[in-house]
C-alpha cells in the first residue's frame, strides 16, 4: 500500500473499509482520493494495496537489540580425543599402490625392490606360492614382479604363474605383471604377450629397473587405461 502522499510526503493512512474497496477493484481500474493533508489527487489501484499486503508478509522481523550485556563465545573443540598421526597413517596406507614380489632374496631382489619403491609402491615379499596365492584372495596388488626361477621352478611349472594365467579378467587388468629372467629381453612386447605378461626383463638390466618401469607403465597406461577405466564403470 502506498505510505505516503506524493505532494506532501505525509503519510496516509485508510480505513480497512477503504483499503477493502481498493482490491476488489478490476484490474486496470483505480480511484482516486484526496490526502486528508494536502487536498492533492492521488490515484490508488489493486495492485498498490496488494504489493502492500505482501511485504507486510515477508518483512523480516525486527532483530532483537543488544541488551548491553557482554555475549561469551563457546569454547573452542576439545582436540585431545583426535589422533592426526594415526589418521594420516590409515590415509597413507590405503593409497599407497601395492606390490608383491616373488624373487630369490638377494641382491637382485634387492634392485627390484628399491625400483619399485622409487615408483611409490608399498612392497611385499612372502615365503611362497601359496601363501601369495591366499594374500591375492584379499589384498589387491596393483603390481606382481615373478622371476622365472622363483624356487627352483621353471616359468611352465610355476604354479604362481599358472594361477596369474587363470586369474579373471576384472581383477587381472588391474595388476602390471612384470617377469624377470636370465633369457628375456627387456621391454620386449611380444614376448610379454605370450608369457601373459605386461612387461618382461632381463635380469642383467635390473640395476636400470626403475628407468624401465618409468618406460613401461606410462605406455600400458595409455594404451589399456581408458579401457579399464570404462570397463570398471560398467562394473566389468
Amino acid at each position: 500500500m502506498i505510505a505516503t502522499c506524493p505532494h506532501c510526503q505525509k503519510k496516509l493512512k485508510l480505513s480497512a473499509k477503504t483499503e477493502e474497496g481498493i482490491k476488489q477493484l478490476a484490474p486496470g481500474k483505480s480511484v482516486r482520493l484526496a490526502c486528508p493533508q494536502c487536498g492533492g489527487a492521488i490515484s490508488l489501484d489493486a495492485t498498490m494495496v496488494s504489493a502492500d499486503a505482501s511485504s507486510a508478509q515477508t518483512a523480516s522481523p525486527s532483530l532483537p537489540q543488544p541488551t548491553g550485556q557482554k555475549v561469551t563465545p563457546p569454547p573452542p573443540p576439545d582436540l585431545s580425543r583426535i589422533s592426526v598421526s594415526q589418521a594420516e597413517g590409515k590415509s597413507t596406507v590405503e593409497d599407497v599402490p601395492k606390490a608383491l614380489i616373488m624373487m630369490p632374496s638377494s641382491s637382485d631382489y634387492y634392485l627390484v625392490a628399491n625400483a619399485m619403491e622409487a615408483m611409490g609402491y608399498q612392497c611385499s615379499f612372502l615365503q611362497s606360492a601359496e601363501e601369495a596365492m591366499e594374500k591375492m584372495q584379499f589384498i589387491n596388488y596393483d603390481s606382481v614382479t615373478l622371476h622365472c626361477q622363483y624356487k627352483n621352478s621353471a616359468l611352465d611349472k610355476s604354479v604362481f604363474h599358472q594361477f596369474m594365467q587363470a586369474m579373471t579378467m576384472n581383477k587381472r587388468r588391474h595388476i602390471f605383471y612384470t617377469l624377470i629372467g636370465p633369457d628375456f629381453h627387456t621391454l620386449y612386447d611380444l614376448e610379454a604377450m605370450a608369457c601373459s605378461a605386461n612387461l618382461v626383463v632381463n635380469e642383467q638390466d635390473l640395476p636400470q629397473l626403475a628407468i624401465i618401469l618409468r618406460t613401461a607403465i606410462p605406455l600400458y597406461e595409455a594404451m589399456f587405461g581408458t579401457m579399464i577405466a570404462e570397463s570398471t564403470v560398467m562394473g566389468r
